[in-house]
């Protein structure tokens, strides 16, 4: 009996193959975030004539949600990202175009689309899409000539970037950055960079003449020029304003001033799960400043241990990427990784007022929404890659095997996996791949 509960337990964690880190990391952020959300919901419950029980209940069922969806993708064979990365990104640039159309505007901004049962941002599938099609074109495509860099990568991602600062210019830098990043790991020629980078600060150019001379669909423009304003210059209250313009004034900064009273207010231990005081008063505590929650209630300590996680997590990245054979593999671990903990690093910059407002949320922690569902996605890719580089790992355990187990029989084939998820034999200690 003992030993049926034996295989039964072994069975269960073998099932999750992959790094343990990762999936460590997953648990721990899920975790968190659920405590999170029930103490910083509070002003969003008193909204809504609700309580915070039920953001409570809310946030479980996203973080199941997530995990279903990061165990699904963690599970489809790798050769199935290659094929679908071309098709991803043309659904992300046919959703990203229908959403000045369709979309739906909250908080000022139309990022959403509306699709019955909930709303979901076409820019967050979007960044995985690009990711994975950047990886999949850096390595089929030869690259040696200009104009077809131009054609395999420069038209698409320019093409995306373009359709995401209609909603959102920080998150068209971000996909921008993420994309510079890839092409640089992936040893792409620095002339062709700069060429690229001309190119893009020339569209750039352009986009803003054509605002200033009247075009709206860039509108989010304004508002991303009025919030670095506010950050590198502040906002100056003159004796002579009335009350009522002073209290405009201050209004333009009342979310960082609010982080950095949370922030500036606490010591290395911070006042306690569940006893932030600026919970009620933040415009966006449960998504947007969640890490000044976090700063708040758990200190100095809680926030460096956050920050950890998602250290962590880049380190195990870096050595995955090491250990990839193959460039679409490497380039789509590199992408997601830095994918992840840039915009982790953009919303705690923010939060403790190094940054302007950004609105990127953190990772699995923020309150739940298809934005948590899709960034779960990109970590069950990670794993998938994970789990399917294991023949190295099975390689060597059969090399090290004792040649004295094998006299007096015949070698036994073992079969075994590679990347793109085909079977080879290995036959015993010292033989090659077929």
């Amino acid at each position: 009996m003992e030993n049926a509960t034996t295989e039964k337990r072994e069975s269960m964690l073998s099932r999750l193959n992959g790094d343990k880190v990762i999936w460590t990391v997953v648990f721990l952020l899920s975790l968190i975030s659920i405590a999170l959300i029930y103490s910083s919901s509070s002003s969003l419950a008193y909204k809504e004539k609700t309580t915070n029980f039920a953001f409570l209940i809310k946030q479980i069922q996203f973080v199941f949600m997530g995990l279903v969806a990061l165990y699904i993708c963690y599970k489809i064979p790798l050769g199935w990202y290659r094929g679908l990365a071309n098709i991803a990104l043309g659904i992300s640039v046919v959703l990203l175009a229908l959403t000045p159309i369709i979309g739906v505007e909250i908080n000022g901004a139309k990022r959403w689309i509306d699709i019955g049962f909930t709303t979901f941002q076409p820019t967050e599938m979007a960044k995985i899409a690009i990711v994975l099609y950047l990886a999949r074109a850096l390595e089929v495509a030869r690259l040696d000539t200009f104009k077809e860099f131009l054609i395999r990568i420069i038209i698409p991602v320019g093409v995306t970037c373009v359709l995401i600062l209609i909603g959102s210019v920080s998150a068209a830098l971000f996909v921008g950055l993420i994309s510079l990043l890839m092409l640089i790991i992936a040893g792409v020629k620095w002339n062709y960079i700069f060429k690229a980078g001309g190119i893009a600060a020339g569209a750039l150019l352009l986009i803003i003449i054509l605002h200033l001379c009247g075009l709206t669909l860039f509108s989010r423009l304004d508002t991303a020029m009025s919030r670095l304003t506010k950050f590198t210059k502040g906002v100056e209250i003159e004796e002579s304003m009335s009350a009522e313009e002073k209290q405009k004034q201050a209004d333009k900064t009342y979310q960082a001033d609010m982080a950095k009273v949370a922030i500036s207010s606490v010591g290395v231990l911070g006042k306690g799960p569940g006893k932030s005081t600026q919970r009620y008063f933040l415009p966006h505590p449960y998504s947007d400043y969640i890490f000044t929650i976090i700063i708040e209630e758990y200190g100095l300590v809680g926030g460096i241990g956050v920050i950890l996680l998602y250290m962590w997590f880049l380190f195990r990245c870096i050595i995955l990427v090491k250990n990839c054979k193959k460039v679409f593999t490497a380039l789509t671990v590199a992408g997601l990784g830095m994918l992840i903990t840039i915009q982790a690093s953009l919303h705690i910059l923010v939060n403790v007022g190094y940054l302007p407002v950004t609105g990127h949320t953190l990772p699995l922690l923020s309150l739940g929404g298809t934005s948590l569902v899709i960034l779960s996605c990109a970590f069950g890719i990670i794993l998938s890659v994970s789990r399917t580089i294991d023949v190295n790992s099975q390689k060597k355990q059969l090399a090290a095997a004792p040649v004295a187990a094998q006299i007096g029989s015949e070698p036994t084939p073992a079969t075994v996996k590679d990347e793109d998820n085909k079977e080879y034999e290995i036959m015993g200690p010292g033989d090659q791949f077929k």
